[in-house]
Formats: C-alpha cells, sequence, structure tokens
C-alpha cells in the first residue's frame, strides 16, 4: 500500500536521476526498498545509491546525496531523508499518512487485504491426493490445511483457482485392501481366513468388513475375487476422507482418478510421443526414458519388465493433462519423501513440449506430535499411526490449522499437543483469536458506555500520535503487500507470523493506553484504530481459514 507508493516514486527519482545525468540506468530493478529491522533508521530504506555506486564505481553516499535531492521534491509521502552507514538512504514518511491508512481499512472491510494481481489467471492446486486406503494422517493433515491456506490465499489475490484431488483406486495397494478385508469379513463370520502378510492393519478395516457383514450378511463368504471387498473398502474410505477434510472446513473442486489414464489410453499416448521424439528406448525389456538428455544423472524406467509403468508414467500424463485443460499455473503440495520423483515428471513435461516453468511443487516436512516432551508415535483406534480425526478430537480445527500453519512447509513441524490445548495466551493461537475477541468486547463496551465513536469522516485522526499507535498502523498498512508476497511465494506462514505479531502489538498497546477515555475525541479516534485493528484479524484469520471468535 505506502510501500507500494513509495515504491513508485522511488523509480520516478530514479528516472529523473537519470535524465538529469546523476547515474546511468545500469541499476534498473536492481535495488530494493524496505523496512528497517530497527525503527530508528527511519520507516523505510532504499539500497539505490550503494547498488548503483558498484555498477559505477562511484562514491555512494555523493549518489545518496543525489538521491536525497530528488526524494525532497514529494512532501506528501516523505517527510525527512538521511543517508545513513556506506550510503543507505532512509526515508520517514509523514504522520498523517499513516493515519490516512485507517479510513481505507474500515471502509474496504472484509476486502481490504485483497488485489486482482492475479488478473484471473486460471491456476490448479493439488493437494491431499491420498489414495483411499485408510484414514488420512497427521502428515496428510498438514499437506491438506497448507493447500488450502495457499489456494485462500491465491484466491484473494486474484486468480482464479481450482482445488483438485489426485487419487487412484486401483493398482497393488487396492487389492490388498481388498484382500484385508475380506480377511476381517470372513473372520467376523467365524470362517478360516488368511490375512495378507502386508495387508491394512488397523480398527477401520474391521469397521468396513463389519458394514459389509452387516449388508450383505454371509452371501459373500465364497467370493475369492476381492473386487466387493476393495470397492466397499474404497468407498467407505473416501467417505471418511471427505469427512474429515470437512472438518478442516476443506472442500475439492474436482476429483482426478489415476486410473482414467489408464482407461483412456493417456500413457500411451505419452509413451508414443517421447518415442516420436527419439527420447525413449527399450533395454532389458524395459521401456527408459532418456532424462540424462535433461541433466539427470541416469536414465528412468517409465515401463518395467513386467509391464507395470512406473510412477512417473501416470504422473508424467497427469501433468500433460493439467496442461491441456488450460491452466495457467500448477501448484503441486507434495510430503518431501516425493524429493526424487519431482524432476522426473517436470522432465517429462518438458520433453512433450510444455513450459515446466508453470509447474511450481511445494515440498513439506512431516509432523512430529509431542506430549509431554516425548514423541506420540501410536493410534489407539483407527490405524497404526495417529489420525487428523483423532487429532481434531482432542485439539479442534481452529488449533490444528494454525499449527499446521506455523512453520515454513520445507521446515519440520514439532506439534506440541499440550500447547494447543492451553486455554492461556501461551497458545499462540488463543492469543491471536483471543485480540479479535478483546476488540469486539471494546466496541461492546463503548456502547453500552454511550461511548459513540461517530462517523469515521469526522473524526480526527490526527489525535493518533502514540508509538504504539503509529506501530499499529504501519503493520496494518504492510498487510496488502504481506498477502501478495505470501500468495506469490505460496507461503501461508507469513500470515501466522503477521497475525502473531499484531497481537502482541495490541495487547501491548491495550495494557497501556484507554481506548475508552474521557477524552471524547480521542475515544472516537481510538475505537475507530480498534475497528481498524479488528477488521486486519478477521481477514487475516479468515485467509488461513481459522474463526475470528467475538467472544472466549
Amino acid at each position: 500500500m505506502i510501500k507500494a507508493r513509495l515504491r513508485e516514486v522511488l523509480n520516478n527519482c530514479f528516472t529523473v536521476g537519470v535524465e538529469k545525468g546523476y547515474w546511468s540506468d545500469a541499476a534498473a530493478g536492481d535495488y530494493n526498498l524496505e523496512v528497517p529491522k530497527n525503527p530508528a533508521h527511519g520507516d523505510f530504506s532504499t539500497n539505490l545509491a550503494m547498488v548503483m555506486a558498484g555498477k559505477e564505481r562511484r562514491n555512494p553516499r555523493e549518489l545518496a546525496g543525489r538521491l536525497v535531492e530528488l526524494l525532497g521534491g514529494c512532501p506528501e509521502l516523505v517527510e525527512r531523508v538521511e543517508i545513513a552507514g556506506p550510503g543507505f538512504v532512509n526515508i520517514v514518511v509523514p504522520t498523517a499518512v499513516w493515519q490516512a491508512v485507517l479510513p481505507q481499512i474500515c471502509n474496504e472491510d472484509t476486502a481490504f487485504g485483497r488485489s486482482r494481481v492475479g488478473a484471473g489467471r486460471k491456476v490448479l492446486v493439488e493437494f491431499v491426493s491420498a489414495n483411499p486406503t485408510g484414514p488420512l494422517s497427521v502428515g496428510h493433515g498438514r499437506q491438506a490445511v497448507l493447500g488450502d491456506a495457499i489456494a485462500r490465499l491465491l484466491a484473494a489475490v486474484g486468480y482464479d483457482v481450482t482445488r483438485e484431488y489426485y487419487y487412484n483406486d486401483a493398482g497393488r495397494q487396492m487389492r490388498v485392501l481388498g484382500e484385508s478385508t475380506r480377511a476381517r469379513y470372513l473372520e467376523l463370520l467365524g470362517l478360516p481366513f488368511t490375512f495378507p502378510e502386508d495387508g491394512y492393519q488397523g480398527d477401520y478395516i474391521v469397521d468396513i468388513a463389519r458394514q459389509l457383514e452387516s449388508e450383505a450378511g454371509d452371501s459373500l463368504k465364497a467370493v475369492v475375487e476381492v473386487t466387493p471387498f476393495k470397492e466397499k473398502a474404497e468407498r467407505v474410505i473416501m467417505d471418511d476422507i471427505n469427512a474429515t477434510l470437512a472438518r478442516l472446513d476443506i472442500r475439492f473442486d474436482n476429483y482426478f482418478n489415476e486410473h482414467t489414464l489408464y482407461e483412456d489410453g493417456k500413457l500411451d499416448e505419452v509413451v508414443a510421443a517421447l518415442r516420436d521424439k527419439g527420447l525413449v528406448y527399450e533395454q532389458d525389456d524395459a521401456v527408459w526414458f532418456k532424462t540424462t538428455l535433461f541433466g539427470h544423472d541416469k536414465d528412468r524406467v517409465l515401463i518395467k519388465s513386467t509391464g507395470e509403468p512406473t510412477y512417473r508414467l501416470p504422473d508424467i500424463a497427469y501433468h500433460r493433462e493439467k496442461f491441456r485443460r488450460g491452466f495457467d499455473w500448477m501448484v503441486d503440495i507434495f510430503g518431501s519423501d516425493h524429493i526424487a520423483t519431482v524432476p522426473d515428471v517436470l522432465a517429462g513435461v518438458r520433453a512433450l513440449g510444455y513450459d515446466d516453468a508453470k509447474v511450481t511443487v511445494v515440498l513439506h516436512q512431516f509432523v512430529t506430535l509431542v506430549r509431554e516432551g516425548k514423541q506420540v508415535k501410536m493410534s489407539t483406534r483407527k490405524a497404526t499411526f495417529v489420525t487428523v480425526d483423532e487429532l481434531l478430537d482432542e485439539v479442534g480445527a481452529d488449533v490444528a490449522r494454525f499449527f499446521f500453519l506455523m512453520r515454513k512447509a520445507d521446515s519440520q513441524l514439532e506439534f506440541d499437543l499440550d500447547l494447543a490445548t492451553k486455554e492461556s495466551q501461551e497458545n499462540p493461537v488463543y492469543y491471536v483469536q483471543y485480540g479479535h475477541a478483546r476488540l469486539a468486547s471494546i466496541q461492546k463496551q463503548a456502547v453500552a458506555k454511550g461511548a459513540d465513536r461517530g462517523e469515521l469522516a469526522a473524526v480526527d485522526l490526527a489525535l493518533l500520535v502514540e508509538s504504539e499507535e503509529l506501530t499499529l498502523l504501519k503493520t496494518l498498512a504492510a498487510y496488502p503487500g504481506l498477502v501478495e508476497g505470501a500468495a506469490q511465494a505460496l507461503e501461508p506462514h507469513r500470515i501466522i507470523f503477521f497475525l502473531q505479531d499484531l497481537a502482541g502489538q495490541f495487547h501491548s498497546y491495550y495494557n497501556k493506553h484507554r481506548i475508552i477515555g474521557e477524552e471524547a475525541a480521542l475515544t472516537r479516534a481510538r475505537l475507530w484504530l480498534a475497528e481498524a485493528v479488528r477488521v486486519v484479524f478477521r481477514n487475516g484469520l479468515n485467509l488461513i481459514g481459522v474463526a475470528a471468535p467475538d467472544t472466549m
């Protein structure tokens, strides 16, 4: 917002400097405008003079002096400019500019922080994509929340977002699922059974078999074919997965079944296309992809000697279908165990003539649940891992979503169950949500005390001069830029960090200054400031799918 406006001023000054012969255009696009870590260094700082000095081998402080001269011609946005250190230029923005942020926030309300930078470009976000062989683990939970938050961010900045779930209901793992269900079904009937050596464990298989017994009685006892058992298990598990995701307020626009790629001949089409380009060959009865031509250390197998495709082939075919469906940007959310598969798929995309730069892969690390300082390893009910449902039963959806997003995707996530269940300000979710609830309470108190905040246009915002008030206004002003940056970088954890900082600033302000006081004009200004902070709290929490409660 203000930073964008100041960046435009800085760019204009740079252009004028070129025209006046102060410097060349060699530094165009290479300099930065940042918020200094130390507030004493101004509201913003630029390295323009230092970058230019490096390119032209000149004195950076001399060039900084020229920039100060040019910035002086924009008093409506620049109050004071100082040269610091070897040639940084620090800029102080007039207090009135920060105060003017408040009406914009309150007038835009739910739209504040949203933009059209995405310009309606079509983006496909693929996430979760767990095959229907069991309930979602907490690792799937992290991916689900991460993918949904990324989709929310992209939609907030103007992209046309489609959420897609890719899964496979065929292959060996599904056969084993069917065999596992059949074995438990026979067991319930008191008949002899053989449980597959690598079968699926957990009470959920018994539950599915019990449903099957209730529906079909013993009519399937002589059925050797696993299909009815597999199909029943798939339906139940997929329904269970969707119910779990609904608890997290996550829904998909489309489900894509890997099996359709086989049925529709898409795999054969991909192999034929690569063969026409001279990029596949046969060796040891297998079909190989010449990935060494794309910088890999060795070629990769596409079809095994058994005739079964490796994971690479359907994944390449699936991504070709994404391009064919007209998406401008494809975002894949995978667990870090997929790190070795990504280069092969992208090589396949390139080999087929598509721009693999339009595919962005976000890899997330795994989740470790901790209680009393010790890792929680086993589930008590559903499977040999902790399920998302079990986690939600214990901590709730808001806490789960917030904690899953508290770290950057590629960082290991330690989920502290003791902290997550605390109803105190030690719990970061509680701390942020309590900020919104406190703000909502302030507005109710004002009404009860007859402290009318009045029409915003008539309020004297120039009374907001306390350092804590200006800090809050500066933080609020940064929110739209933060959302845009988080969306473009696919990093929703930035929203979490922002909300925690905002909560800390507001709680500190509230503890130091009375919002509803004896001076009516100051009270009105502070009530509108409180409303602006509440709006940004709510918008930020909504962006990550966490509730903004009015009471706690």
